[in-house]
């Protein structure tokens, strides 16, 4: 018997620095291998894309392993060289790594060929993009978090959404199982 059920095509966005720290601040540990399976389970998921900013001046990054890991299994890894600047108002160094822009070409460029976009992301500068999906027939899932103070996912952002999910909510089906530290018994 064929399955008759419809799966949406599905894009997963993930805006890895906001992603990173609101699970970060829950004490999460993402495993995402778990993360993408979870989300194809209902989905026919045609892309689970990460968009990071690395640093320039760096010959090795912490974020590395974890990019070189997504590139390896499945995930589109969209990456630009973050800037160093010195802010004219405080002359402190800053560094600046925003991936908006790559995130709202792509979703709009994908629009046309799928039905559900699924951000993670609680950054209200992303209300517009979604309008403008949601515009052109696509229903968007916003995944991010109310659980931290302040709150991580913009309200005009959950609002704008189809759907929102509570990150917190997710914790059991996207992050590593807790590993067993239980010391054999001697002999």
């Amino acid at each position: 018997m064929t399955d008759n059920i419809y799966r949406e095509r599905t894009v997963l966005f993930i805006d890895g620095s906001n992603f990173y720290a609101s699970a970060r601040t829950l004490g999460m540990d993402i495993d995402y291998a778990r993360m993408r399976a979870y989300f194809a389970q209902n989905a026919h998921l045609i892309r689970a894309c990460y968009y990071t900013a690395l640093p320039e001046d760096q010959e090795y990054s912490p974020l590395r392993p974890l990019i070189d890991w997504l590139d390896y299994n499945g995930y589109s890894v969209v990456s630009k060289l973050t800037r160093e600047f010195t802010d004219p108002e405080t002359g402190k160094r800053r560094v600046k790594g925003n991936m908006d822009m790559e995130i709202a070409l792509d979703m709009l460029r994908l629009a046309p060929k799928i039905e559900h976009a699924i951000l993670f992301s609680g950054d209200g500068d992303f209300c517009r993009l979604l309008e403008d999906v949601q515009g052109m027939g696509v229903r968007v899932t916003v995944v991010s978090t109310t659980k931290t103070s302040p709150p991580m996912a913009a309200d005009s952002l959950r609002r704008m959404a189809d759907e929102f999910i509570e990150l917190e909510n997710l914790r059991e089906f996207i992050t590593r199982p807790p590993r067993d530290n239980v010391e054999s018994e001697p002999a």
